[in-house]
């Protein structure tokens, strides 16, 4: 029984299902959500490494064999996805053991934190298309918990408009899923790929196509129904905005890859042109708001739009290298908008709020915040020789090589807005002075408090991350081309799943 594709389900599942007993005592809740990350990490190493030698992880709920059960399926992808949910689990349980308040352990922080993780893992790893709206579900119910924590005005407006726009999506998903399965009669992703493949009516295949991208264009916070993420990611606690901003948007990136590599594969010429688009525009809107704002979360929350853009375009030109380079892409940008967030947090405990205008001073009395700060700003930029730098060359250089002249042309003026705004945040919060009036007692005082010090442990092992990958990108290239193989022949996915599993 192939144990470790079931257990990064499993042991969030249990971490929440233990801070749920211990309600009352939030230091071992805090144990508990450390001890629970750590284990996923470990977890979704062991499944990595069964990727690498079997090529693809199989198993059947209750064994029953597909396609009449319920399939959980590894392949390269998934598990990378898994893996950097382990790790992003890790720093935000880090990170939490000092930012948490009580009111918002008192209100289940933990358990909705391990429950929004066992949804992203299981949307990373079913096989089977209604149980990938179910894992949706699961994480939409605990990210609108997670956006509400403390009540306070903005928060109840932004969540508003996240789980609107959100259940929109869900409707259209489920609709999507309803007529699929009219024509294929089946709910198994693998069995739907070869039945679709024999479809007569290709025209209500593309319908279906693109229902299922104008869902998942919207979990993903693509063009043009992107806009509840930049009105919602800033509103909750620091914790919760770089949890959501390096994982829930990624889970329908890596949606749109599944589907359309592995189920509508067969009119490439009409859906990824519009993905084409779609990425192209996402780019462009995402980084003109971040532009547009001074205020540091919300400039962050739009760039994570902007960044999405590049991630659907490595999909869309749909050749090796530009799957490379969007597998490659998604793996940077979760390590360092995660961070991003994670050190606007630290600003935020020095100085109190996270308005440009009202911050300064940070580089002359905090340089070592002021250099991790720059490690995820400058790769995020794609300034060489850090993550971002590889990971846009090679989408820009898939874009030369196909041709695709006014997108790459954008990619490349979008990289520059990208790199205006983070100096922008630069000079306003960490080089020009801390405007008059402004407490600056936390941010001058001598000796750094403990509870300083756990914030700034995960900022720094996610440089080291970024800078690691920057350096020696090589294992990491390997990785994103072995998803990229995988993904361009989706036979040996349909094969793993349907002749018997691994």
């Amino acid at each position: 029984m192939s144990l470790e594709v079931a257990l990064p389900i499993i042991i969030p599942l249990m971490t929440g299902t233990l801070c749920v007993m211990l309600w009352r005592y939030n230091v071992i809740q805090r144990v508990l959500s450390l001890l629970g990350s750590l284990a996923l990490l470990g977890v979704s190493i062991w499944l990595l490494i069964s990727v690498i030698d079997q090529g693809h992880v199989v198993m059947y709920m209750g064994n029953w064999v597909a396609p009449f059960g319920i399939t959980l399926v590894a392949d390269m992808l998934s598990a990378i996805m898994v893996v950097l949910t382990g790790m992003m689990a890790v720093a935000i349980a880090i990170f939490s053991l000092s930012s948490a308040s009580p009111s918002h352990e008192r209100f289940g922080y933990y358990p909705l934190m391990h429950l929004l993780l066992a949804g992203v893992a299981g949307s990373f790893l079913t096989g089977d298309i209604f149980n990938l709206y179910v894992w949706f579900e699961v994480m939409l119910i605990a990210s609108f918990a997670l956006l509400i924590l403390g009540g306070e005005r903005a928060q109840m407006e932004g969540a508003v408009k996240y789980v609107t726009l959100n259940l929109l999506s869900s409707a259209i998903f489920l609709s999507a899923i309803g007529l699929l399965y009219g024509i294929t009669g089946t709910l198994n992703m693998a069995d739907i790929a070869v039945k679709l493949g024999a479809a007569e009516n290709t025209g209500m295949v593309d319908v279906i196509a693109v229902m299922f991208m104008v869902a998942f264009g919207i979990k993903a916070a693509a063009f043009p129904l992107f806009f509840w993420l930049p009105a919602s990611y800033h509103t909750g606690p620091v914790a919760v905005s770089a949890l959501f901003a390096g994982l829930l948007t990624k889970v329908g990136v890596y949606a749109l890859f599944r589907v359309f590599t592995l189920i509508f594969n067969q009119n490439v010429d009409f859906t990824h042109e519009l993905l084409l688009w779609m990425a192209a525009l996402t780019m462009l809107t995402g980084v003109l708001g971040a532009a547009a704002q001074f205020e540091f979360r919300r400039i962050l929350s739009f760039h994570i739009v902007s960044q999405i853009g590049y991630m659907i375009l490595g999909l869309a030109l749909f050749t090796p290298l530009a799957i490379i380079g969007g597998v490659f892409y998604i793996m940077h940008h979760i390590i360092v908008k995660t961070n991003l967030f994670l050190i606007s947090g630290i600003t935020h405990r020095l100085l109190g709020c996270y308005d440009l205008k009202k911050l300064g001073g940070i580089y002359k009395a905090r340089p070592f915040l002021s250099i991790l700060f720059l490690i995820p700003a400058l790769s995020l930029a794609g300034i060489p020789p850090l993550s971002g730098f590889f990971a846009k060359f090679i989408i820009i250089r898939s874009g030369v090589e196909a041709s695709a002249w006014v997108v790459t042309g954008i990619a490349l003026l979008v990289g520059l807005l990208t790199l205006y705004s983070m100096i922008k945040i630069w000079s306003e919060v960490f080089w020009k002075k801390l405007p008059k009036g402004q407490d600056d007692t936390a941010l001058t005082a001598g000796k750094t408090p403990s509870s300083l010090v756990i914030l700034y442990i995960p900022v720094v092992l996610l440089a080291l991350c970024t800078l690691y990958i920057g350096l020696n990108g090589q294992p990491i290239y390997d990785l994103a081309e072995f998803s990229a193989r995988q993904l361009l022949n989706p036979q040996a996915y349909i094969d793993a799943v349907l002749g018997g599993g691994s």
